[in-house]
C-alpha cells in the first residue's frame, strides 16, 4: 500500500473524497464524478478504497488506469468501524480507516468482461422468473374457471391454444383476447431466454478462462460463467486457496469452535452466493445420477462413488461442487487445463 490512502463514498451524483497522509486527514471534500474522474487522472498514485456498490466496480477500474491501488470493502466492515453518524464525511472517513486493520479481507473486483457476463446473466434470471411467475398466474386463473392447465412450459402454451380455439367454453371474447394477450407474453418471455442462452454461449467461446471451465464435471455453461465471475484472476484476487472460494460460496462446514473444541457444523441454509451454491450443487447432482446409472469410469467419479456409499448423493453433490470450485480457482490462477483422470 501506499503511505497516502483515500477513502470513498460513492453515490449516485455526488462522491466524498477523505484523504489520509500517515494516519493524519488532509482533506474530505465532495466532489462531483466529473471532478472526481478528473482528480484520479492527474492525482500521483494512491491506495484507493471504495465501498462495495452498483457503481463501484467501474471507479475501481478507473483507478486501476490510472495507476492507483484500488481496493474494495464491504459495507458491513465500513458500518463497524464508522463511529459517529451516518453521513457521507464519517463513511468517507471509516472507508479509509479500514485499510488499518490487519487481515482485512477485501472484496474480488471485477472486469469489465465479468460486468457484462454477470448483467447478461442477471437478465437471463430476471426472464427466467417472470416466465414463471407468468406461467403459474395464468395456470392459477384458469384454474378457478374450472380450466385445468399442465402446469409445464409446453403444457401452458398448448393448453392456453385449446382454450382459444373453445368455443363451447363461455369465455367472452374480451377474456379471450386478454389470454391471447398472455399467451403472446409467454412465448415472447421463453424466446428471451433462448435468445439469453445463445449471447451467453458467444460469451463462453471469445473467453478463453472461461471457456475451459466447461471441461469440469457438472459444470455447464451458467456455471462456467458463474464460475468465472467469482473467481476470475484480476489485480486483487482475495481468495488465498482454493479452500478459501469454495468457504466464500458457502460449500464448506460452519466452524464454530472455541476453548481449544473444534466444532464443525453442515455448510448452512444461509450465505452470500446462494444462487451459485444451488446451482454448482445441482450440476454436481446431475454428475451423482449419471454415476448411479453408468456406473464410475474415472478416478474422481470412483471417489464419487466411494463418497456416495458413506454419505449418501447430496453429501457427495456438496463435496464434488467444493472440489469443483477449488480446481477451477486453480485453474484460473495458474492458466492450467483441466483434463478428467
Amino acid at each position: 500500500m501506499y503511505r497516502t490512502k483515500v477513502g470513498v463514498d460513492l453515490a449516485k451524483n455526488i462522491i466524498q473524497v477523505c484523504t489520509l497522509h500517515g494516519k493524519k486527514v488532509t482533506s474530505n471534500v465532495e466532489m462531483s464524478t466529473d471532478e472526481f474522474s478528473l482528480w484520479l487522472a492527474q492525482s500521483k498514485p494512491v491506495t484507493v478504497a471504495f465501498e462495495a456498490c452498483s457503481t463501484s466496480n467501474y471507479w475501481y477500474q478507473q483507478a486501476i488506469k490510472s495507476g492507483h491501488d484500488a481496493r474494495l470493502i464491504s459495507a458491513k466492515l465500513v458500518k463497524a468501524v464508522r463511529q459517529n453518524q451516518k453521513t457521507d464525511k464519517n463513511d468517507a472517513l471509516a472507508i479509509v480507516q479500514t485499510l488499518f486493520l490487519p487481515e482485512v479481507s477485501f472484496i474480488n473486483g471485477k472486469s469489465i468482461e465479468q460486468q457484462q457476463l454477470q448483467s447478461i446473466q442477471r437478465l437471463r434470471e430476471l426472464a427466467i422468473k417472470s416466465q414463471n411467475a407468468s406461467q403459474k398466474q395464468i395456470v392459477s386463473l384458469l384454474l378457478e374457471l374450472n380450466i385445468r392447465l399442465p402446469n409445464t412450459q409446453g403444457g401452458v402454451l398448448r393448453g392456453l391454444e385449446g382454450v382459444l380455439e373453445d368455443g363451447a367454453n363461455n369465455l367472452s371474447d374480451t377474456f379471450r383476447a386478454t389470454l391471447s394477450v398472455a399467451k403472446v407474453q409467454l412465448e415472447n418471455m421463453i424466446s428471451a431466454i433462448g435468445e439469453y442462452d445463445k449471447y451467453l454461449e458467444q460469451s463462453i467461446q471469445s473467453l478463453p478462462d472461461c471457456k475451459k471451465l466447461l471441461k469440469l464435471e457438472g459444470v455447464g455453461p451458467v456455471n462456467a460463467v458463474n464460475l468465472y465471475i467469482a473467481l476470475g484472476a484480476n489485480q486483487s484476487q482475495p481468495f488465498k486457496s482454493g479452500k478459501n472460494a469454495s468457504a466464500c460460496i458457502g460449500l464448506t462446514p460452519i466452524q464454530h469452535s472455541s476453548g481449544g473444541k473444534e466444532v464443525m457444523g453442515t455448510i448452512g441454509k444461509y450465505c452470500k452466493n446462494g444462487s451459485l451454491r444451488s446451482q454448482l450443487i445441482t450440476g454436481a447432482m446431475s454428475v451423482v445420477i449419471k454415476v448411479i446409472k453408468y456406473g464410475a469410469k474415472t478416478k474422481k467419479e470412483l471417489w464419487l462413488q466411494g463418497l456416495m456409499q458413506r454419505r449418501g448423493n447430496r453429501c457427495a453433490a456438496v463435496a464434488l461442487a467444493n472440489k469443483t470450485v477449488r480446481t477451477a480457482y486453480s485453474m484460473l490462477q495458474n492458466n492450467t487445463e483441466y483434463y478428467a483422470a
